[in-house]
């Protein structure tokens, strides 16, 4: 049958001070009037049950996502002992549902990606699942078509075009997986035209996933069988401890997708945002004549190029100002130049040593 593994567990630390370690981005309503981890659920709600769905996340998270998703079933959350990365996650997520459906194939994905329209994804999903079924051995992901040379995606440069492809659907063997680049290098996978961005969403066979895991990362495969021999024992809660904490701490991508021969790359017809920083909340709430976006009560003069965050009985006043993110809350406000945003967690790691809890 067919599962749906939601990722839920990131700290969303570029998104401080809107987004804390008790709520991060994924339960936030950044865009829209949904949380992101809401607008994930009911996306994939036409093409998996919610009985089929399964969170994963952090024990710190597990009640707070509860309470956003009330209709899941609590077991649908699975709570993760410590960060492990996006193999440990996927892996545990593939053990667990196999456990009780051996035949399991898995759509896995971020909660905190801004995608649409419902339908067009939900269909290109519908062919991932196809290919997959055709060749229990492939792994799909998808791909989408870079429009600037971004140096915060990892990129997936593609191969030779798939022949069983439905009709209309650009499907290509990876050729590589490929890093964040330098900005000169994205600029050529730009101009190149062979290069997607990694959208970070996969469909394949849980048995397929464990068994590439075996291949490429066996110390890794064998603390996940350790844990699914004890699924459902007294002792499983220690077990899942012990073990996971001695996973390594990697990614899907560096420990499966970047060597595994049967991946294939679906050229993404859907609309897709990573919603990882401000300047990525910028590009989907748009802007004003001046390339401010504001979020709140805000006046300026002479401001342009400004992210502006705030709320509607707080007023933001702004006096020449250029390329800027000021974000009020409550107990905190941020004011840093949009460009420089990876020293946001730099700022989240000072209050860290400081002491100042209260504030993460």
């Amino acid at each position: 049958m067919l599962h749906a593994v939601i990722m839920a567990g990131g700290a969303g630390s570029r998104f401080w001070p809107e987004s804390r370690e008790a709520r991060p981005k994924q339960l936030l309503r950044l865009i829209g009037q949904q949380s992101m981890i809401r607008a994930t659920i009911d996306r994939l709600g036409g093409l998996v049950p919610r009985e089929r769905m399964l969170i994963v996340t952090t024990r710190m998270l597990a009640q707070p996502i509860a309470d956003e998703l009330p209709e899941l079933p609590r077991e649908s959350i699975l709570a993760e002992p410590c960060r492990r990365d996006t193999a440990g996650c996927i892996g545990l997520a593939a053990i667990e549902i196999l456990a009780r459906d051996p035949d399991a194939m898995l759509i896995v994905l971020p909660a905190d990606h801004a995608i649409g329209p419902t339908t067009t994804f939900n269909k290109s999903l519908g062919e991932a699942v196809r290919l997959v079924e055709a060749d229990p051995r492939r792994i799909a992901t998808f791909g989408i078509r870079p429009t600037y040379p971004a140096e915060s995606f990892g990129y997936i440069e593609r191969g030779a075009p798939l022949p069983e492809a439905e009709p209309g659907t650009a499907a290509f063997k990876v050729q590589r997986f490929h890093e964040k680049p330098r900005i000169d290098v994205a600029r050529e996978y730009l101009d190149s035209g062979r290069f997607y961005w990694n959208s970070g969403i996969f469909v394949f066979r849980a048995a397929t996933i464990l068994d590439e895991l075996a291949t490429q990362r066996p110390a890794l495969h064998r603390g996940l069988q350790a844990i699914a021999a004890r699924i459902g024992a007294a002792d499983y809660p220690a077990v899942l401890e012990r073990e996971f904490a001695a996973l390594e701490r990697i990614s899907i991508d560096r420990a499966v997708m970047e060597h595994a021969q049967q991946v294939v790359v679906i050229e993404a017809p859907f609309d897709w945002d990573d919603l990882g920083s401000w300047q990525a909340l910028a590009r989907l709430a748009g802007h004003d004549e001046h390339g401010n976006t504001v979020i709140g009560r805000h006046v300026s003069v002479r401001t342009e190029g400004t992210i502006v965050h705030g709320s509607s009985d707080h007023l933001i006043a702004t006096v020449g100002l250029r390329d800027c993110l000021i974000v009020h809350t409550p107990d905190a406000t941020l004011v840093a130049n949009k460009h420089d945003e990876e020293a946001i967690r730099q700022v989240v790691e000072l209050l860290r040593e400081k002491g100042w809890l209260d504030y993460l």
